[in-house]
């Protein structure tokens, strides 16, 4: 059975490599990303396996099925880049990895809040080129200032401890309460008194139709003066146009990025020879007050190894008959 891996990049062919491949099973790695263009590449690929930014629309599962694929294999948690009613209208099953490793993202988080306060990439251009002077450099204490978590799944949650740690004060918004949280002193609140009362936001919920531009123009102008943002979760949860006004005002104090509604044509590639086509992502990076980051929270190796050791065993699953990590429409 053939498995084609789109988007492979160079640690995915280590981590695959290193895992165990069910029997019978062969794996092609592709470079590309699957679109409209590249989908004729998986002919005669019962598996293909797919990242975040493959385009899994209607027209590309309808050629991935012409062409033999039957099971759609993601490399990620998220799935809202599939359309699962064409996939199940064409008899495609789609499988995930629900979990890798969501103390990998939760740090990232954390290393942009740190990097932001104490402005360490400012710093650290600075002193290469001899300039070790302190102004512009002045940061705050993190301990007894107050976060908002924005989502407390698993991620969500091993950020809220990992802040607790700090000595924050924890406040959070989700449908669905935590326990465990809740007993660490995190107070649930609607979404809108979390945004008046922390002085640093950290998004870590799915998008979904719901959850599309949470922040936006309107909600940005809920924050706290000098607040900071950070987005792990899914480029699209936030407005990204609607920054722009908000960081120009000083609404916004900090910005730490690693994910990007647009970010499907640039990130994981290398662009830094051709110039930089997207005006939004082109004037966020003019601000000293922003870190973008081309969607690396995830990249740890103890969660490259865990999503292929999961994606393979959720392959091997579906061959026996026995599917799981489905993702049902």
């Amino acid at each position: 059975m053939r498995i084609m891996l789109f988007s492979s990049q160079p640690y995915d062919r280590d981590s695959f490599a290193a895992a165990s491949l069910p029997p019978g099973c062969s794996l092609v790695h592709q470079h590309s990303h699957l679109g409209r263009d590249t989908a004729a590449l998986a002919n005669n690929c019962a598996v293909v396996c797919a990242f975040i930014n493959d385009d899994l629309s209607a027209p590309v599962l309808q050629q991935l099925a012409a062409g033999g694929t039957r099971l759609i294999a993601l490399r990620s948690a998220g799935y809202n880049h599939v359309d699962l009613h064409a996939a199940q209208q064409l008899g495609l099953s789609v499988v995930r990895v629900p979990a890798y490793s969501p103390f990998a993202i939760a740090e990232h988080a954390v290393a942009l809040i740190l990097a932001l306060n104490r402005r360490i990439h400012r710093a650290f251009n600075r002193t290469r080129e001899g300039d070790f002077s302190l102004h512009g450099l002045i940061g705050f204490d993190l301990h007894g200032k107050t976060v908002g978590i924005i989502g407390t799944g698993q991620i969500g949650a091993a950020f809220a401890r990992i802040m607790a740690g700090f000595g924050c004060q924890l406040l959070a918004h989700d449908p669905y309460p935590d326990g465990d949280l809740q007993a660490l002193g995190v107070r649930y609140l609607p979404l809108d008194e979390v945004l008046q009362q922390a002085q640093i936001i950290s998004l870590h919920c799915p998008l979904t139709p719901g959850t599309r531009h949470l922040i936006n123009q309107q909600s940005l102008a809920r924050l706290q003066p000098g607040s900071m943002l950070i987005n792990t979760g899914r480029g699209a949860l936030v407005d990204t146009p609607a920054l722009i006004d908000a960081l120009k005002d000083g609404q916004l104090g900090y910005l730490g990025l690693d994910v990007y509604e647009e970010e499907a044509a640039l990130f994981f590639e290398d662009q830094s020879d051709l110039p930089l086509q997207d005006d939004v992502l082109a004037r966020l990076l003019t601000f000293p007050n922003v870190i973008i980051t081309a969607h690396q929270a995830f990249l740890t190796r103890e969660a490259l190894s865990a999503i292929a050791e999961t994606t393979l065993d959720n392959i091997a699953a579906w061959a026996a008959g026995t599917p799981k990590n489905l993702v049902s429409g």
